[in-house]
């Protein structure tokens, strides 16, 4: 075995690694020596307009250098986004909207100039609450994706009138938030009309483009990088206020001035997950196959811009059905913006259907993981296309052999351990392929080395090392020879690091760009040039064309839990997922994007969950302190496998996306195991203590006593 026959697939280290743990590696607050900083002023109005502003109290402040409102900041043109059209207005479409910005010599100084700017507002009604039978409720052109807002096929509603086994419920997910450990932040420049900007963001091309439509620039006179990020989990996936409001202050001044959002303000400003009512008809034969499927789905947005979280998408890939309807529909609502957040549609969707799938599983008596593999469909349900592959059966069943399933009592209630109750569950998870075009180059160097450039953003999963990986193998030299460059736009455009899509769209002209390098190599003599050799590509319109294959990744998720009857507490004692990805590029990151988003669904089952304020119109929890995400302590075993899957229809390195497949599912797999525990089904999220220590009590069964 040569030293490149292993390079894909190896656990090889993150590249930025040490440069993270002994605190070198810069992040966008972390640059311009001598930076002024911004703080801005939230409206505290739920709906109304800016009436009136004193900003001499904060200006007279020592350190304080300019307050900006929409009295006096600069004009800008028209965003593609209007969520970034800040200060340009007296309005305020909901609390939280920035009013102000404060710039001063330090952080403190401009956080107490922001205390200290006065401002009055004539309020109007606002409506905040979300119903399934809101008046105002529509359905939209398209959910997000552009997939149709209603699509199916067959007679659902005729097909589960006759089904002998029938299920009508009903699921609620709350709002959600990102909350990555680097809050958003932005430090702008100006030298003359040129821009350069660090940005803790996804994408430094779509910064990029925004900013220059904006500030009405050319988007060569722009300059956006991101070289380290601190999480995002698609908050950070389109460009937020910050970098405006950073650059905007940078030109008022004359000074580099950097803006990091106080953590309180990012429900407002960053996006959310909106939340979801479900319901859902299943209908089956005696056997367990499934005769019709409706998925409709009731979702908020704003009345700044749409978003509708396309969360009925899923149903229309996971089951064969010969009838199924699948709708979305949406109110515009006095609320802050929903965005993206890890596995948008997805994973609030996948949650309400693998609980469905479970609650028909008992009802017919049927075992739960073979009543998923019964309903496998031959083709995709909504488009007809074959899949690419699809080994969700084989996930099923080898997640079941590793966690030991054919042991487990179905019966709920079945096992206990003096308080607690103990029980197991399962779901699948769906993830779609999803890749665009990108613009890379490879570089040979007269030493030896190689030089990778994509405008790519390693947002902590290890895209600097998976890239490297992939050129070295594309190149067939050692590891070690191979340095990338990445999240700089002057190196070209690149899409963002999200939709699970940035390995292979990134990778694909990656490995382009090599292969043609390595050609270029193969016919030259003699020793390289000063500047070396290099090769270009660019992958739009190949990488991202229309495939006549149905490209999904796969999954199955595994819990085990415990319920206290004296607090209500649940605890996961075991999670297990096995996930049919592709090819698996570099083990070690993978299964820690893995286990990642499947922690990340227990904190979206146990602990996670926003409460929309009906009177001030605000979300409730809006700092750590409030808003609980899991630790590594809240589940004491965390196992992510994969099996070998070869998929040509992909990308040259056969990969699927991986960033968020681990959530999908990981929240039902709990709630499923919290129904076979306790033997109440919850149909709302989070399941905190007090929900299920009321449950328990509502079903007749007292503190600490079990009743087995």
């Amino acid at each position: 075995m040569t030293a490149t026959d292993a390079v894909l697939g190896a656990p090889a280290e993150r590249r930025e690694g040490r440069e993270k743990v002994a605190g070198t590696a810069r992040y966008a607050a972390e640059y311009a020596p001598g930076r002024a900083q911004g703080w801005p002023v939230p409206a505290t109005v739920a709906r109304g307009r800016v009436t009136g502003v004193d900003t001499a109290p904060a200006l007279a402040l020592p350190g304080v250098l300019a307050v900006l409102t929409h009295e006096n900041a600069p004009r800008l043109g028209d965003p593609d986004d209007p969520t970034l059209a800040v200060l340009q207005s007296p309005h305020v479409p909901h609390r939280g909207w920035f009013a102000g910005l404060v710039v001063a010599e330090t952080l403190e100084a401009a956080r107490a100039g922001a205390a200290a700017v006065r401002i009055t507002y004539e309020s109007e009604p606002h409506d905040v609450t979300l119903t399934a039978s809101h008046p105002e409720a529509y359905v939209p052109e398209s959910a997000n994706g552009g997939f149709p807002a209603v699509a199916g096929h067959g007679d659902p509603d005729g097909a589960y009138a006759s089904s002998a086994a029938r299920l009508d419920v009903e699921y609620r997910v709350p709002p959600l938030h990102n909350h990555p450990m680097e809050p958003h932040t932005s430090t702008a420049e100006w030298d003359g009309d040129r821009l350069t900007v660090h940005s803790s963001s996804q994408g430094t091309t779509a910064v990029q483009k925004e900013l220059a439509r904006v500030f009405e620039l050319p988007e060569d006179r722009v300059t956006v990088r991101a070289e380290h990020v601190g999480g995002g989990f698609g908050s950070k996936g389109t460009p937020r206020p910050e970098v405006v409001l950073a650059a905007m202050a940078a030109r008022e001044t004359g000074r580099p001035v950097t803006v990091a959002l106080p953590r309180r303000c990012l429900p407002a400003v960053v996006g959310h997950r909106a939340p979801t009512l479900h319901r859902l008809r299943l209908g089956a034969d005696d056997e367990g196959r499934l005769t019709s499927l409706v998925h409709e789905v009731t979702t908020h947005t704003s009345r700044v811009k749409e978003f509708v979280e396309q969360a009925a998408v899923p149903a229309r890939v996971m089951y064969g059905t010969p009838a199924l309807r699948t709708l979305h529909r949406v109110v515009a609502l006095d609320v802050p913006t929903p965005s993206w957040m890890r596995a948008p549609g997805e994973c609030p969707g996948m949650y309400a259907l693998e609980s469905a799938m479970d609650e028909l599983a008992s009802a017919l008596g049927a075992d739960p993981v073979e009543l998923r593999i019964r309903n496998e469909p031959e083709t995709e349900p909504d488009s007809g296309k074959p899949f690419s592959s699809r080994h969700l059966a084989e996930c099923l069943r080898e997640g079941a052999r590793r966690f030991g399933w054919e042991e487990r009592d179905p019966r709920p209630r079945s096992r206990a351990a003096g308080p607690l109750l103990i029980g197991s569950g399962v779901a699948a998870a769906t993830y779609p392929v999803l890749v665009s075009g990108c613009v890379a180059s490879a570089r040979a160097l007269p030493g030896g080395g190689f030089l990778v450039r994509v405008n790519a953003t390693d947002i902590g999963t290890g895209a600097r090392t998976v890239l490297a990986q992939i050129a070295a193998d594309a190149l067939r030299v050692p590891l070690d020879r191979v340095r990338v460059e990445v999240a700089d736009s002057g190196i070209g455009f690149a899409p963002v690091a999200g939709g699970s899509s940035g390995t292979a769209s990134w990778g694909s002209a990656v490995h382009e760009a090599c292969v043609r390098l390595a050609g270029r190599l193969a016919e030259h003599s003699g020793p390289l040039p000063d500047e070396g050799v290099v090769a270009e590509a660019d992958t739009s319109g190949t990488a991202d064309a229309e495939s006549p294959f149905a490209r999904h990744a796969f999954g199955a998720h595994f819990a085990e839990v415990t319920v206290d009857t004296v607090s209500g507490e649940v605890r996961a004692t075991r999670l297990l997922g096995v996930f049919a990805a592709g090819r698996v590029l570099n083990a070690r990151t993978a299964r820690s994007q893995f286990i990642g988003g499947m922690t990340m669904g227990l904190g979206m089952a146990l602990t996670e969950g926003s409460t929309m304020d009906p009177e001030f119109g605000d979300f409730v929890e809006r700092d750590l302190a409030s808003y609980h995400v899991p630790a590594h302590a809240d589940v004491a075993d965390l196992e992510a496998h994969w099996i070998e899957e070869e998929d040509d229809h992909l990308n040259p390195m056969g990969s699927k996306g991986i960033g968020e497949i681990g959530i999908v599912g990981s929240a039902a797999a709990v709630g499923n195991a919290v129904h076979h525990a306790t033997g109440i089904r919850f149909r709302e999220l989070p399941l905190t203590p007090d929900r299920v220590l009321t449950a328990l009590l509502e079903h007749g069964h007292p503190a600490g006593t079990l009743g087995v």
